[in-house]
């Protein structure tokens, strides 16, 4: 009956979720969706208008910034050739290495360095030896950076075989790392080597033009052919000669052949911060210096830049204004037609926990008040019923609870010295267990199994039971068969399968010495255990053949000493609490359970 009320309470509430979603879902179908396949077209047409927009901006960027640079560059080596005319000019460039002529050369040095501060960081004209003048910004050293002093030498070198040289772009430790490279020309006099002009040439001009190009989310960079970094805005993170090859477009600039002039944009994912970012770039080649100009941006940023963040927004807020209208229209739309459907699922589900007194309101469309009166007459119905399911549940029980006490009465009757010990067992099981903290179910076969522990001495001959001395051990053995006994007579009676333990097993030891089966510790069942002491308790504390009843603080210590051996150290604690607390006394009354 539960599951079948159970399944009738699901459907009817799978019945009201369905008509209210389906009304709600139906209005957004014809409001809010069309807005927003519409939203959604036009957002994907102007993130194309977008990519092509920005695809167009790169590309004169990085050509503008490549034809800047590659100017930049022939302008060094201009001025470096004009200050070797002026060496030819004045007779300086025969010997630059003769003594007499040093502080002239070093004068035309210095002015050179004076009218160009921002550009050249150091200055030297050498003769044959690779000795002679120079000059320098500050205190900048040349001897003193290692990589500098190899490009040097490499720039004499080449001059010795009439060779311009340009070095790779190089990292000034000196100078926190600024980018630079070394540029020198021959001095030849009749196209015979007489020494070599050069100089350290910073590339701050190019660094800040890439910084101030370098906005709104956008980078731009000059790479060299090897993907190595010459400039970055980010100088601190990307100085010259770090390795940028793991971009996606530096690698394509790599596969590039030499003498390539070339500008192109592609889309590339770049990983930021463990996660990846959807990027568009384009790049222009220098094969001239073998650099290429690289300009990035996310396109995230590109969006935000072109106010497509600020269309989201907008498009959102409208649609969310439509979708709150539709979803409040088709509420109280929707409500109208589940609301007495909910009232009956709620009567539904109250029956099902038995409150079978609740009534659905009649109301709503004829069908489905017609549904809720048959609903109601049908709670009539159950209610009744179950009334007197009730009422007769209650006689069987106190049927079956009399026929046990009449039941434990005849057996204590057998022995004018055990009349009420059944009873009193009964008591003080109850009274250990609740000290216990039992539930109220296993309280309840406790108070039967307690009741019926001793029901096996029906099957012990009466001059046993009846002895008025001590048993022999033949005799003993006898008596120990009611354990055993009163199991097998209850056995057949399947209500009373739960309580077999406490009958069968009232006599066994922690320890293992009891019986019938010299069961120990926690394999005897906590029903037995509490028996265990509440039937040692009353055998102590009542006149016996064989003793006097005892005070019930003598018979608490006694018990107390057979901890761990006999009984159980839990349970004898909670008889003690019981004494104490005054819930067990000995008293002449009669014990009712």
């Amino acid at each position: 009956m539960p599951e079948s009320f159970a399944s009738k309470v699901q459907r009817l509430r799978a019945g009201q979720v369905r008509i209210l979603w389906l009304v709600l879902g139906a209005l957004l179908l014809v409001s809010a969706l069309p807005i927003g396949l519409y939203h959604r077209q036009v957002l994907e047409l102007s993130q194309e208008k977008l990519v092509d927009t920005e695809r167009v901006q790169q590309s004169e960027l990085t050509r503008s910034m490549a034809d800047e640079i590659n100017l930049f560059e022939s302008n060094l080596t201009q001025q470096l050739i004009s200050q070797r005319q002026i060496l030819t000019l004045t007779g300086l460039i025969q010997d630059v290495e003769d003594p007499p002529a040093q502080p002239k050369v070093s004068r035309l040095l210095e002015n050179f360095l004076a009218s160009n501060p921002n550009t050249f960081l150091y200055l030297t004209a050498v003769g044959r030896t690779g000795k002679g003048s120079a000059a320098a910004q500050g205190n900048f050293r040349p001897e003193q950076d290692p990589f500098v002093s190899r490009a040097m030498q490499r720039a004499f070198f080449a001059c010795e075989q009439a060779l311009k040289f340009r070095s790779d772009p190089l990292a000034l430790a000196q100078e926190d790392n600024r980018p630079a490279f070394v540029i020198a020309v021959p001095l030849k006099v009749e196209d015979q080597f007489t020494g070599m002009l050069a100089a350290v040439v910073s590339l701050d001009p190019l660094l800040h033009r890439l910084q101030e190009t370098s906005v709104r989310g956008r980078t731009v960079f000059i790479v060299d052919r090897y993907g190595h970094a010459v400039a970055h805005p980010f100088s601190h993170d990307f100085v010259p000669g770090t390795d940028m090859s793991a971009s996606k477009i530096v690698e394509q600039i790599r596969s590039l052949p030499q003498d390539l002039r070339a500008t192109a944009t592609v889309s590339f994912t770049l990983k930021v911060k463990n996660r990846e970012v959807e990027m568009i770039g384009t790049y222009s080649s220098m094969p001239e210096l073998n650099w290429a100009v690289v300009a990035q941006r996310s396109l995230e940023d590109a969006r935000e830049d072109a106010g497509v963040k600020e269309l989201n927004r907008q498009a959102l807020a409208f649609v969310t204004v439509v979708i709150l209208a539709a979803i409040l229209v088709g509420y109280f739309f929707a409500v109208g037609i589940s609301e007495p459907i909910r009232s009956l699922a709620a009567s539904t589900r109250a029956i099902s926990r038995g409150e079978f007194h609740q009534r659905t309101p009649v109301r709503g469309a004829t069908e489905i008040s017609e549904l809720a009166e048959t609903f109601n007459s049908m709670a009539g119905d159950i209610e009744e019923f179950i009334e007197r399911l009730k009422e007769a549940a209650e006689e069987n029980r106190e049927l079956f609870m009399g026929s046990i006490r009449m039941l434990a009465a005849a057996i204590d009757e057998k022995d004018p010295y055990t009349r009420g010990h059944s009873g009193r067992v009964a008591k003080y099981s109850l009274l250990i267990a609740q000290e216990l903290g039992l539930s109220p179910e296993e309280i309840d076969k406790l108070r039967i199994a307690a009741l019926l522990h001793d029901v096996g001495k029906i099957g012990v001959d009466d001059r046993v039971l009846k002895k008025p001395g001590a048993l022999t051990s033949e005799e003993f053995d006898l008596m120990k068969q009611h354990t055993v006994k009163g199991a097998n007579i209850m056995r057949p009676v399947s209500q009373l399968k739960e309580m077999l333990p406490g009958i069968e097993l009232h006599h066994e030891h922690i320890d293992g010495r009891g019986y019938p089966y010299g069961l120990q510790g926690p394999q005897i069942p906590i029903m037995a255990r509490i028996i265990a002491v509440a039937d040692t308790l009353d055998a102590m504390t009542t006149n016996r053949p064989y003793q006097s009843a005892m005070e019930l603080d003598f018979a608490l210590e006694k018990i107390k000493k057979l901890t761990g051996t006999r009984f159980d150290g839990a349970v004898v604690n909670a008889l003690e609490a019981s004494i104490h607390s005054g819930k067990i006394r000995m008293t002449a009354v009669e014990v009712q359970v």
